[in-house]
């Protein structure tokens, strides 16, 4: 059994032990990256995120390490569970704070823990078990995780989790030479869409490019951030991310950062920025004029699959929701998340719950499936 430790700072677990564990430049997981949460304060107990990442050791060597949080409450993960809170509260049972394995307001699918090859996912369960139950709390959640085999126990047996499931959209590249390969891939009425659209981009003046992170300067990041900061105020809600964090993930991991920048008349009318590796671009931050029809889809999706094709890149993750992604090429995937209520009250009508909503999201992926907007002979 590995002992299990905990640590309420990133900066407290050795950055030799985590580069030591990480298997790819997969971007939500590096060190630079975590630590720019916290250290931009977007992570912290006031921001009811307080870190509590856990050391798996083994005769006094760190073989795991799983970023986690305690929430006080259920903002800023993408899997909403608010309704169970008020399910919890009506049966008197206190469900905050509660034990996250996840990747702060990052809902993309992917690894959530870094461990060496001997350690089995069983493991990683048993230690989230063993914390949850240590610190006498409601529930642990394991959220956008892409491990297999997670739901059973060393003997083959079900363990006791829920087991959610949500449907997002992502761009596969099938070795296309560039945009317009991709888009003979489409129905001809589907293809002259996309043409459409970008052509009328070009009609109101809007000049569109593309920026490494290396070349990133300040007054990159600051016109990226007011847009940024503008999509969130104009619903009258505070960012969740501060420009600090930004700064930070710039001056730590420009080699993985691309910022799409777009200009009309000269002046600019939008951002975004992804993260990439050596096989996945992500999608994640963006802002932009309202007024300039079609910048969204341009900024975020077009220029996102350019640069996929250009780098070679097996995949594009936009990010969450969104149908309109899936007339432009994106496809259906599912995404899965584990969590163990410990309270059976609260547990077993949970249990039935997540089977109907597995029920009603695999049935809307299969529409998904039939509404793609690929030519017969290219359906993936």
């Amino acid at each position: 059994m590995l002992d299990v430790h905990h640590c309420d700072r990133i900066s407290q677990v050795p950055a030799d032990h985590w580069a030591a564990l990480m298997p790819d430049r997969y971007p939500f997981l590096q060190y630079a990256y975590l630590r720019a949460l916290e250290h931009s304060g977007a992570v912290s107990t006031a921001t009811g995120w307080e870190p509590h990442h856990l050391v798996l050791s083994r005769s006094n060597q760190v073989m795991a390490i799983v970023p986690c949080y305690l929430k006080h409450h259920s903002r800023g993960e993408y899997v909403f569970d608010w309704s169970w809170a008020q399910a919890a509260e009506s049966l008197a049972l206190p469900y905050y704070p509660k034990l996250l394995a996840a990747i702060p307001f990052t809902p993309c699918p992917g690894p959530r823990w870094l461990a060496a090859e001997s350690v089995k996912p069983e493991e990683i369960i048993a230690a989230l078990d063993r914390e949850t139950e240590r610190l006498q709390l409601s529930s642990w959640h394991l959220l956008f995780s892409n491990a297999d085999g997670l739901c059973l126990d060393p003997d083959g047996r079900a363990l006791p989790l829920l087991a959610r499931e949500d449907c997002q959209f992502h761009w596969h590249n099938r070795n296309f030479a560039d945009f317009d390969a991709f888009l003979q891939q489409l129905r001809s009425d589907k293809r002259k869409n996309l043409r459409k659209e970008r052509r009328r981009i070009e009609a109101q003046g809007v000049r569109i490019s593309r920026i490494r992170g290396d070349n990133l300067c300040q007054a990159d990041l600051d016109v990226f951030y007011r847009f940024y900061r503008q999509t969130y105020l104009c619903r009258g809600q505070t960012p969740y991310l501060n420009k600090s964090f930004f700064d930070d993930l710039a001056a730590h991991m420009a080699d993985q950062l691309l910022m799409v920048c777009a200009y009309q008349d000269q002046r600019p009318c939008g951002a975004a920025l992804f993260l990439f590796d050596d096989t996945t671009l992500y999608g994640r931050w963006w802002g932009g004029d309202p007024q300039i029809n079609g910048l969204h889809f341009e900024v975020c999706y077009y220029q996102g699959i350019e640069f996929a094709i250009e780098q070679r890149l097996a995949r594009f993750d936009p990010g969450t929701q969104g149908e309109h992604k899936l007339i432009r090429g994106f496809e259906p995937m599912i995404t899965r998340s584990l969590h163990r209520v410990y309270d059976t009250r609260l547990a077993q009508p949970l249990q039935r719950w997540t089977a109907e909503e597995r029920r009603h999201v695999a049935a809307y992926r299969d529409a998904a499936i039939a509404a793609l907007p690929f030519a017969a002979q290219q359906k993936p």
